[in-house]
């Protein structure tokens, strides 16, 4: 049975990944921004752990960890929770910059750090859900694809450093998913919604246990999921 941390569990991949592990009988520590969203998180996932830090605030994470029960030994540190807010350029305020640089890049960048003695005792595995736009950056995107072209970065530069520590590192970059963060998307673009139209979550999960699962002989480095109609 395997120990993973997971962030984003409350809905989308990151709710589909965690049921999948549970089903199985692993033992899930599940992140939560505050006390009320981990009390949710562990009526939705019996036998689950929770731990409380404000990905929004990545500065404060140390601190609120320092006070917390943590794993000693991680098999998986799986990051999937993120934020989006489309805008050009020239209309993006400061604030919304900062808010996804948090969210998406920096708080796990510090998860990363804070976690890595537990992932380097069993030689364990950091995954990243990133996505197309941290790949190619179109029209409206620019600040969501900044942060998520700074968690492949961040990705990079981690499989290069924990190579000999025996830690691997994986980036999955799904097209646009079913999720309630695709829903907000479409708002935002002024366009009708149908999930039907784009990758189930289901199948991004699958793509995460896979790069999770593989025997350690072999690293997984990135994985492109892109709808299949």
């Amino acid at each position: 049975m395997g120990v993973h941390l997971i962030t984003g569990a409350g809905s989308g991949i990151g709710a589909v990944v965690a049921e999948r592990l549970a089903a199985r009988g692993e033992e899930l520590w599940l992140l939560a921004r505050d006390a009320r969203r981990a009390a949710e998180l562990r009526e939705r996932f019996a036998g689950a752990r929770t731990v409380v830090g404000d990905l929004a605030d990545p500065a404060k994470l140390s601190w609120a960890f320092g006070h917390q029960t943590l794993p000693v030994e991680l098999d998986s540190l799986l990051h999937i929770a993120g934020v989006v807010e489309l805008g050009t350029v020239g209309d993006t305020p400061v604030k919304a910059w900062q808010h996804q640089l948090n969210v998406n890049t920096v708080a796990p960048a510090e998860l990363t750090r804070l976690l890595l003695p537990s992932l380097r005792l069993v030689r364990g595995h950091v995954l990243f859900v990133n996505s197309g736009a941290g790949l190619r950056a179109d029209a409206t995107w620019g600040s969501y694809a900044a942060s998520k072209f700074g968690v492949r970065a961040l990705a990079d530069a981690l499989r290069a450093e924990e190579h000999d520590n025996g830690v691997r590192v994986t980036t999955v970059y799904p097209g646009r998913t079913a999720t309630p963060m695709q829903q907000k998307v479409h708002q935002q673009e002024g366009k009708e919604y149908d999930p039907a139209r784009w990758i189930a979550p289901e199948s991004v999960a699958t793509a995460v246990l896979t790069a999770i699962d593989l025997p350690r002989d072999a690293e997984i480095t990135e994985i492109t999921v892109r709808p299949g109609q």
